[in-house]
């Protein structure tokens, strides 16, 4: 990563599902304003999560990662608010940034200057999440993409307490073809919650994967 690198900034809405190994995917051709759902998309994920000995950003609502694969792969700043989940993305760089298999990745220099309003280095290794992803874009009839789903197989990894777990889940992240307005939104998420519910599945307990492995602890300094 150069300093020249610009982040690219988004603002996520989605919901989240738990399933359980055999859960059959729902019919979303049966979701309102879905026209077509587009082939399955295979991704192998593999995210490493820091924060401070602390837990400062934990405490600021805030996620730091290094993912690779997948079409986002690269660092990422995640803060959820009521909206949303705002997220800052940096691509992976050729300079100046660890090598994939580092167990604790070094923050570059842009990453560390964004946080410096919440937190401050060294940040150190939280969770690793592995994620067998299979993706599908749900799209209207004009081709605008509604919202894409995931299929998820996580295996997850607390570095702290050394706990692991596995799981499936599933998300659900509206597009640029979505309804804009709160209440269109409301409408989908509410049509798409009884089709994964006919397909036995349930909104999730857990708002991120991160928060799931860590089971709601927020770290303490040594």
């Amino acid at each position: 990563m150069t300093g020249a690198t610009e982040p690219t900034r988004s603002l996520e809405i989605e919901r989240k599902y738990d399933v359980d190994a055999g859960t059959p995917l729902p019919d979303w051709l049966a979701l309102p304003g879905i026209a077509r759902v587009g082939d399955a998309e295979p991704r192998a994920l593999d995210a490493r999560y820091l924060d401070t000995a602390d837990g400062a950003l934990a405490r600021a609502a805030t996620a730091l990662r290094r993912r690779t694969g997948g079409p986002d792969a690269g660092w990422h700043i995640k803060q959820s608010t009521p909206e949303g989940k705002h997220e800052t993305h940096w691509p992976l760089g050729d300079t100046g940034d660890a090598a994939d298999s580092a167990d604790e990745p070094v923050v570059p220099a842009e990453i560390v200057a964004a946080l410096a309003g919440i937190a401050a280095p060294p940040f150190l290794a939280l969770a690793r999440i592995r994620n067998a992803r299979t993706a599908y874009a749900l799209r209207d009839a004009d081709g605008g993409l509604v919202a894409e789903f995931v299929d998820d197989r996580v295996e997850a990894t607390d570095v702290r307490r050394g706990v692991m777990a596995s799981w499936r889940e599933w998300e659900l992240e509206l597009g640029p073809a979505a309804p804009a307005d709160p209440a269109g939104r409301a409408a989908l998420f509410a049509a798409a919650d009884e089709l994964v519910a006919q397909a036995g599945g349930r909104v999730a307990a857990s708002d991120s994967k991160l928060a799931r492995i860590l089971g709601g602890t927020v770290p303490t300094a040594p």
